[in-house]
């Protein structure tokens, strides 16, 4: 197959987070905006929990687990995650350096960026790599993540637009999110074709998960509960299992 077919299927499902931040141009009134944010930063942080326990923790352990054996794979995997929460702390340092007004939400903003653009890099090797070799199981694939990853657009758009007042900024930073995923898919092409293993794919992949947990529980949270809109914290939760149930069960 070319090259051309796979990399257009990586790259509309990668820049699909871009659908998220159409809700940035909802005209939501004053007192209504602290709830549309507590019900995104929730919905947002049971998507990334959930992808990371039901998704990337248990496929990318048991083919480590598999490589490496028991003790091993545990360890590795192990080392891995505790990466990925270093890393949060690391970034929100250097954030906190460039001091700023609704300086919270900036940091989820960034940090979500950032964590989404590491997440959908592999993402976009695999649809790539996945595509090549079998079109229909490369469509299939790329649609579960186009269903997921309009709600990351949401994670990282809405903080930053109600951080910045900027939709520019807000869209800008999602696109460079979802760019990820081709960028991906091209360095697989050029130089990962013959060199990339599902056991490297499957590290990366958990970093990413303890990068999407610890963000989700040390920052998302907290920032949700500062605005004591319980009702939309649990509505943002409940909507956010319910599609990752139907990504879970129709792909």
């Amino acid at each position: 197959m070319s090259f051309l077919t796979p990399f257009l299927i990586t790259s509309i499902a990668g820049l699909s987070t871009v659908l998220g931040s159409i809700v940035i141009f909802f005209r939501w009134p004053r007192e209504k905006v602290n709830q549309f944010i507590t019900f995104a930063l929730s919905f947002s942080l049971t998507i990334m929990i959930g992808i990371s326990i039901s998704e990337l923790l248990p496929e990318a352990s048991f083919t480590i687990l598999t490589e490496y054996k028991l003790a091993k794979g545990i360890f590795f995997s192990f080392v891995a995650f505790l990466f990925g929460i270093f890393s949060v702390y690391l970034i929100h340092q250097k954030i906190e350096k460039r001091k700023r007004k609704n300086q919270d939400l900036y940091r989820l903003g960034i940090l979500s960026m950032l964590a989404l653009m590491l997440h959908n890099f592999p993402e976009g090797i695999v649809t790539f790599l996945s595509s090549y070799q079998n079109l229909y199981l490369g469509l299939k694939i790329s649609l579960a993540i186009m269903l997921h990853n309009i709600p990351e657009g949401i994670s990282i758009a809405v903080p930053l637009y109600y951080a910045t007042g900027s939709k520019k900024e807000a869209i800008k930073m999602t696109f460079f999110s979802g760019l990820a995923e081709p960028l991906g898919a091209l360095l697989a092409f050029i130089f990962l074709k013959n060199w990339i293993t599902n056991t490297m794919i499957s590290f990366i992949l958990i970093f990413v998960a303890g990068l999407m947990i610890t963000l989700s529980i040390h920052e998302l949270l907290p920032k949700a509960l500062d605005y004591h809109e319980n009702k939309h914290i649990l509505l943002g939760c409940g909507v956010g299992i319910i599609l990752l149930f139907l990504n879970h069960f129709l792909f």
